[in-house]
């Protein structure tokens, strides 16, 4: 707006006569009104300086000391150009100091400084795994050294080691009797296959036998009498199947789960008692050795392993002790009623008895499967 009044009031024209004089004229305030004008904006201006802060952020503008108002006269003297020197308008600069009123934040910086710090705790982290695992594997292969130290040494009669005599005296009638077991159950197998063999070969009997007594007139009483025979025979052979698969099932769980689980804590035990007595032997070689500094720094870590691994060593010590009751106590109550059902069964079947037969087998909950119900079914052939 100021700069619309200026140039307007700088090219106001000043009227002259013919004569090249000027005339009698009314004086012309415009000038004057423009330069009152100016300066009320002016003290406007610096009025709303703290505020607005206008003059900080602007380029400067054209100053007004450097304009000068030309009269209108076509080809006018140089008496007519007025200097405007005296006219001092609001002069606009540039502060440099707002910039650094302003914070500026570097995004690419932060970025590059997120993304290096992830990589560093990556790349830590790794390290930590990979310490970690090399700390594992030293002292597995410090551990495994010194238990094969101690083994040889036990082989060979050069080192000592932990026994317990009522212990171990019961732990080999364990594997003894695991053997045995072992051996029983794979004769009932033998005979639970040979016995369905023969099941199956009373079965085609019969009904050969009954097949010919239809087409053979003059045998037909003959060949019924043994078709009926054979089909007995195998009907109880069945039943008699169903009581010695139980009998092998029972057996089998016997062996190869609770006496395995117990086998499989006396190894535990067994393992135990080997790192026990390397790290004893350990810590009576440097008990023995010198006593400075180094050396009792070793022998007080010696010494906290051999405590740990006397615990573990005692700890399943006790487990062992435990299974092997609750063992005996197992197999004592399983193989009384096995036995009494394979007796009863067998006894009955080879008398001739299907009535007492089949009334052993209800007396230990077990039911037969109806024949071929081991086939699969049409749909599930298809």
């Amino acid at each position: 707006m100021t700069d619309s009044i200026m140039s307007k009031a700088a090219t106001m024209e000043i009227p002259i006569n013919s004569n090249g004089d000027t005339g009698t004229l009314p004086e012309d305030d415009s000038l004057e009104q423009a330069a009152k004008l100016q300066w009320s904006l002016d003290e406007k201006v610096g009025s709303s300086r703290g505020t607005r802060d206008l003059q900080q952020v602007m380029v400067s503008g054209p100053n007004l000391n450097e304009t000068s108002i030309v009269s209108g006269g076509y080809g006018g003297t140089a008496e007519g150009i007025i200097p405007t020197s005296s006219m001092k308008g609001p002069a606009v600069h540039y502060n440099s100091e707002f910039n650094k009123r302003i914070p500026v934040t570097g995004i690419g910086s932060n970025m590059h400084h997120s993304s290096s710090s992830s990589s560093m705790t990556a790349e830590e982290a790794t390290r930590g795994v990979a310490v970690e695992k090399l700390e594992y594997v030293r002292k597995w292969g410090l551990n495994t050294y010194k238990c094969t130290k101690q083994m040889i040494s036990e082989r060979f009669g050069r080192g000592s080691r932990t026994v317990d005599l009522e212990l171990e005296a019961q732990i080999e009638v364990l594997r003894d009797t695991k053997r045995k077991y072992e051996n029983v159950l794979r004769l009932a197998r033998a005979l639970t296959n040979h016995f369905y063999s023969m099941v199956q070969t009373q079965h085609a009997l019969g009904d050969t036998f009954a097949d010919l007594s239809q087409k053979s007139p003059e045998l037909r009483d003959e060949f019924g009498y043994n078709a009926e025979t054979q089909k007995l025979l195998c009907k109880n052979g069945e039943t008699l199947l169903g009581a010695i698969n139980f009998f092998v099932s029972s057996i089998n769980t016997l062996v190869n789960k609770t006496m395995e689980d117990t086998l499989m804590t006396i190894k535990m035990y067994e393992n135990a008692r080997l790192e026990f007595d390397a790290y004893r032997s350990d810590l009576e070689e440097l008990s023995l050795g010198p006593r400075d500094a180094v050396a009792m720094a070793r022998i007080d870590t010696a010494q906290q392993q051999y405590q740990v691994h006397k615990e573990k060593y005692e700890r399943l010590r006790s487990d062992v002790i435990i299974k092997l009751k609750f063992l005996d106590e197992n197999k004592v109550k399983v193989m009384h009623k096995q036995l009494l059902l394979f007796h009863n069964a067998i006894s009955a079947y080879f008398a001739g008895n299907q009535q007492q037969l089949e009334q052993t087998l209800m007396q230990f909950n077990i039911k037969l499967r109806p024949p071929g119900a081991d086939k699969p079914s049409w749909l599930e052939e298809q």
